[in-house]
């Protein structure tokens, strides 16, 4: 009896859910909550709750973003062990997932904007100082986005010491990165496009590309439609 692989399709169910309001009372703690504590007081309160997995940690976390944050959605999750820094300059959607242990560095002087129905897998890095998710972006377990790193000018000093430059890193609608992928400070990943798992990305992808490797390189596009588009355009 040969032993073949099997799959199955199942409905998504992040993307496709109707959005639900939080509730008035839990809106209303964050808003006291901002005017009665300091940004560095509810950091250290949302680290009492940045553990648990229970439905009160849960709701906490939310509610010390909600306070914290420049902008913050409804019905959004906040699995446990995430972290963040300057979440003051943080901008999120509605209907947003941010997976267990994942990582979020902003920038004091930075932006970072997490778009509606984006789902951020576990164990995700952010370098969000100057980072646009837009809507329905789906980011895989482990994926990294790098938005700065040093000139290594002059050469003889340690490059740890040299200047750091901050470039933009856009992820467009509907994307979706791959799990451990790589995007490299500067990059723009084009809308509806997939960056394939693993892949580091050190040039632009053009709106519903397939890439993949290392570094990552243009497989195909995702639908003859697309493809004949790009054709008619390059001609």
């Amino acid at each position: 009896m040969s032993n073949l692989a099997h799959s199955r399709i199942v409905k998504a169910v992040h993307g496709s859910r109707e959005l639900k309001l939080d509730p008035d009372y839990e809106v209303g703690l964050a808003e006291n909550l901002r005017h009665q504590y300091s940004r560095e007081e509810l950091i250290e309160l949302y680290s009492r709750f940045a553990m648990g997995d229970g439905k009160f940690d849960t709701m906490m976390r939310r509610v010390v973003w909600r306070a914290v944050a420049h902008q913050f959605g409804h019905s959004i999750s906040i699995n446990s062990g995430v972290g963040f820094k300057h979440l003051e300059t943080f901008e999120i959607g509605n209907q947003v997932f941010i997976g267990s242990q994942s990582y979020l560095q902003g920038r004091f002087d930075g932006k970072c904007i997490i778009g509606n129905h984006v789902w951020i897998g576990p164990q995700s890095y952010f370098d969000a100082r100057d980072l646009v998710i837009e809507d329905y972006v789906g980011w895989g377990p482990g994926a990294k986005v790098l938005g700065s790193s040093h000139t290594g000018i002059p050469a003889e000093l340690p490059i740890i010491q040299t200047d750091l430059e901050i470039k933009s890193v856009r992820i467009e609608t509907g994307a979706d990165i791959g799990m451990n992928a790589v995007i490299l400070p500067g990059i723009t990943i084009g809308k509806g496009s997939i960056v394939g798992a693993g892949a580091v990305v050190a040039k632009d992808v053009p709106p519903f590309a397939i890439v993949a490797g290392v570094p990552a390189k243009f497989l195909r596009w995702r639908d003859n439609n697309q493809l004949l588009e790009n054709i008619e355009n390059e001609k």
